[in-house]
């Protein structure tokens, strides 16, 4: 084997030590940096030791040690540190040469740095990696995109370490600019939407009295079907673990945070105007979940229904419960893909749909069957505009619908909130209408700021009318309301 490493990676948090040590693995000789070099020193005799790992004790010594043309890939914390990194690193690299930010990313960030960067002949790619700790080790899902020249000096190392779904690697080149950091972002949105429905699943299992035994052996069960997914295998796991005191679930304050990619997810959908409402109602949900001294002076002061939740048939109950989860899930990857094409269309990124969904089927944390239905649909229509469209997921709609409109219902009426299965019902409903109510509002708008309107039948055409008599003929031309 050569002295000089394939590639160096900074960062040695536990995400950056494991990836190192899958690297490894494969065969790849890994030169590892910290800012803090006793980390450096720490790892190697611990974690490290035996491995063909070498360690740098600054910039300059980690990049002397690289084969040309040199790959360098940070984990490192999203923001000033890798503007930080990059700036003390550009000196030290040649034209070819390639930076890799693995982090969560804003994608104009990377956008940025892919533009500063290309004037200087250095090659960058900004990279989803998704999997948390032990996907970093055994194999993450991996979503490259930037520099294009990029790809063919990094792809071998990449989808040698990433997950593979049968043979598949779970890692694709995505696409030009911020792309990849774009597609992780949206993964990590959906990430929100798939925790949501299973908490909102699992408040009404609680609200039906069963204990966490039954929940637990429930979720083990819908995890064998259609909902086979990491997700549901987790839960399963949390609501059966005991500790000395008892379940350990019941024990953990009910309020939630957030790193920040669900909200960027949300920003996105309305800064491109894509209805993706799961996903915003999720992480409002971890907002109104913060609220817990509000929440707990509220809940003594504000009533609710009388009725009990109660059913004739649990088990039947149950079953709608599973089949509106898996219906509002359709609803969610069906909006995180609607949002990913209206961003490709106007940052012209050419994004393989069919590919992104084999990328996320092993390794991250979203991973699941259902995936593999999805690069199936795009595998029929590359062009499909809305997953809702395709046969298979419509029929898997239409079918499991009245549950769905059950379990809203129910919960509605026992007073239960279940913000996401609620409003990708209302999605799904509006989606579904070839008429909506905003003739009216466009009406409203003219009425009130002259905003003017268009006839059916005569579309192109912005006509005003004067609703009073008393208001004009002249319309609005830069007021929006």
């Amino acid at each position: 084997m050569s002295d000089k490493a394939d590639i160096a990676l900074i960062g040695l948090a536990v995400m950056g030590q494991n990836l190192i040590l899958n690297m490894d693995s494969k065969g790849f000789k890994v030169c590892a940096y910290n800012r803090t070099v006793d980390k450096v020193h720490n790892f190697l005799a611990n974690e490290a030791k035996g491995t063909n790992i070498i360690g740098a004790t600054s910039l300059k010594d980690m990049v002397d040690k690289l084969k040309v043309p040199r790959k360098v890939m940070m984990l490192v914390k999203a923001g000033s540190a890798v503007d930080d990194f990059i700036a003390q690193l550009v000196p030290l690299l040649a034209p070819g040469d390639v930076i890799i930010d693995g982090g969560n990313s804003e994608y104009q960030d990377t956008d940025r740095r892919c533009a500063e960067l290309a004037k200087k002949g250095i090659y960058f790619v900004g990279s989803g990696v998704s999997g948390g700790e032990e996907g970093a080790r055994y194999g993450p899902s991996l979503m490259p995109g930037g520099h294009k020249e990029a790809w063919p000096l990094i792809k071998d190392i990449f989808q040698s370490i990433c997950a593979k779904s049968g043979n598949e690697p779970c890692c694709e080149w995505v696409g030009e600019g911020g792309a990849g950091h774009f597609v992780k972002m949206v993964h990590n949105g959906i990430e929100y939407g798939d925790m949501q429905l299973i908490c909102e699943a699992y408040h009404l299992m609680q609200a039906m009295g069963m204990s966490q035994d039954e929940m637990s052996k429930t979720f083990e069960e819908w995890n064998k079907g259609e909902l086979d997914s990491f997700l549901i295998e987790i839960t399963k796991d949390i609501l059966k673990y005991k500790d000395g005191e008892g379940y350990l679930l019941e024990r953990i304050r009910d309020t939630a945070g957030q790193k920040g990619t669900g909200k960027w997810t949300a920003i996105s959908a309305l800064h491109y105007g894509v209805p993706v409402t799961l996903i915003g109602e999720a992480v409002f949900s971890r907002c109104l979940s913060a609220l817990k001294d509000e929440r707990v002076l509220a809940s003594g002061k504000l009533s609710g229904p009388s009725r009990a939740a109660t059913v004739a048939n649990k088990a039947e109950f149950l079953n709608h419960i599973k089949n509106a989860l898996y219906c509002a899930k359709i609803v969610s990857y069906a909006q995180g893909f609607m949002l990913m094409r209206e961003a490709a269309k106007e940052n012209k990124w050419s994004l393989n749909y069919g590919g992104i969904a084999l990328m996320w089927r092993g390794g991250c944390i979203i991973r699941s069957v259902f995936l593999g239905n999805i690069k199936d649909a795009f595998v029929r229509n590359p062009n499909l505009s809305n997953l809702l469209l395709d046969d298979f997921f419509k029929q898997a709609v239409t079918k499991n619908q009245e549950s769905w409109r059950q379990v809203v219902s129910h919960a509605v009426l026992w007073g239960i909130p279940v913000p996401a299965m609620s409003c990708a019902l209302a999605f799904y409903d509006g989606y579904r209408a070839a008429r909506l109510p905003a003739n009216l509002l466009q009406a409203q708008r003219d009425y009130f700021g002259a905003h003017t309107y268009e006839l059916l039948g005569k579309e192109g055409k912005f006509v005003h009318t004067n609703w009073t008599g008393q208001g004009g003929n002249v319309s609005a031309s830069t007021y929006q309301a």
